[in-house]
């Protein structure tokens, strides 16, 4: 079965081959939005054999980790740490969203993840959505890459499973607000619990829904002095 709303007639593997490239790397993101809990950056590169077969098949179906059910995605994570050549993942935390805000939390971890890992120096990184600074290992930005390429798709998969599987864990440490469930998305549900509870350790305060005066003053000397 194709995934949800996936076009047919687009291949995200040829996409990747068109590239005539020995190795594709694609980064994704997964969390930014989020009440709670980390950003996680994911990216896998695919040498052209691979890209070719599909990862012997294993890999048939990848898509925008969005677009697959759970179930889908948990199927395909440990086919793409088989198959692909390097994965790395790299996790921000909320208080560190908290201090350099989302926007940077999220374009420094794209960049971590695209830091060197073996990949050939004639590779093609493909970042979904986001052009990242002049630091970042040279990358071209591809928006909705997670729909066009298979690497960033694969790279998209592995940065949800892995940041879903957080949220688990945090469901245990913090019960009470649904993050097995919801995961930290601003469901209603989690912010009913928000408004009960009052936030927990892995918030993002710094959030408009979640932050309150107090936090506000504590974080921002001038906000401190508006208050005042």
């Amino acid at each position: 079965m194709a995934p949800r709303g996936k076009p047919e007639e687009h291949d995200l593997f040829r996409h990747d081959l068109e590239l005539e490239s020995p190795l594709v790397v694609g980064a994704d993101e997964a969390g930014r939005g989020c009440l709670a809990g980390p950003i996680v950056a994911a990216s896998v590169s695919f040498g052209r054999s691979t890209l070719e077969d599909r990862g012997g098949g294993a890999l048939e179906g990848l898509f925008d980790s969005k677009r697959l059910t759970e179930k889908r995605r948990e199927a395909l994570y440990p086919a793409i740490l088989g198959t692909a050549r390097t994965v790395r993942v790299v996790v921000r935390s909320a208080r560190f969203i908290d201090s350099e805000g989302i926007q940077r939390a999220n374009l420094e971890a794209l960049e971590g993840s695209l830091a060197p890992t073996g990949a050939a120096a004639d590779a093609v990184r493909l970042v979904d959505g986001f052009a990242l600074s002049e630091g970042a290992p040279p990358h071209r930005r591809l928006v909705k890459g997670d729909t066009l390429s298979a690497s960033v798709a694969a790279a998209s998969v592995v940065a949800k499973v892995t940041r879903d599987a957080l949220m688990r864990r945090a469901a245990e440490l913090h019960p009470g607000y649904g993050f097995e469930g919801h995961k930290g998305y601003g469901s209603a549900a989690h912010r009913k619990a928000i408004e009960e509870k009052g936030p927990c350790p892995i918030h993002r305060l710094s959030f408009r829904l979640i932050a309150s005066p107090d936090d506000e003053a504590r974080r921002s000397p001038q906000a401190a002095r508006r208050a005042a």
